[in-house]
């Protein structure tokens, strides 16, 4: 199925102008925005995974969310719609594919193109529902109970691959509270923490302390 099927019933020419556009392999670490940049274009994640991230004046960093395939930018898509600038970093997580739509484009589509429009509504919809869960998680959640949540989201055969702060961004905190949090699950039997990754050993404890989230 090529990526033009996830968007809503399209006429025969945009779907030929669409499909004309070059697909681009991103490459991990790669930057494809920052603070302040103008939105150039939608992007349509084909494969991989890239990270939002917001950075406050005190340096401390949040993933806002991720974009996958079938996934959309939130910061883009406003950006592109309202010509606001950029507040968040997006990091290129894993190696991807991608393919964009121009900003010249997607607004004479969004003009036009009802399925367009619909697909791009509905995606902007969705997306503010997962900051909108992440506000509430940070607002209202312990850091025990965000961190357990991450832990399991993370885990790939009880193993996560992350540093200290990849996780205190994946949950809205600093790095020194992740650790102190980190050195008491594994006191407590939970995990094993080692340079870069975390082991999970009582998964059952993990999810106790995570049901705890709202």
């Amino acid at each position: 199925m090529s990526w033009i099927d996830t968007i809503d019933p399209i006429s025969a020419p945009v779907r030929r102008r669409l499909l004309s556009l070059p697909e681009q392999t991103v490459v991990k670490g790669a930057v494809l925005f920052r603070p302040g940049d103008a939105a150039q274009g939608f992007v349509m994640v084909l494969s991989g995974r890239i990270e939002v991230h917001l950075t406050g004046p005190s340096g401390r960093e949040i993933l806002l969310y991720a974009v996958e395939p079938g996934q959309s930018c939130v910061q883009t898509t406003l950006g592109l719609m309202a010509g606001e600038p950029y507040s968040g970093e997006a990091l290129v997580a894993t190696d991807a594919r991608v393919v964009m739509i121009p900003r010249a484009m997607f607004l004479q589509l969004i003009d036009t193109e009802p399925g367009f429009r619909s697909f791009v509504m509905t995606a902007l919809g969705r997306r503010m529902q997962d900051v909108t869960r992440l506000l509430e998680q940070v607002a209202f959640a312990s850091i025990e109970s965000r961190l357990a949540a991450a832990l399991l989201d993370m885990s790939e055969g009880n193993l996560v691959h992350a540093t200290q702060a990849e996780l205190a961004a994946r949950i809205g905190s600093a790095r020194e509270v992740v650790t102190r949090r980190l050195d008491a699950f594994q006191r407590a039997g939970w995990v094993a923490t080692d340079r870069g990754t975390v082991r999970l050993l009582d998964s059952g404890a993990l999810k106790r302390a995570a049901s705890l989230a709202p």
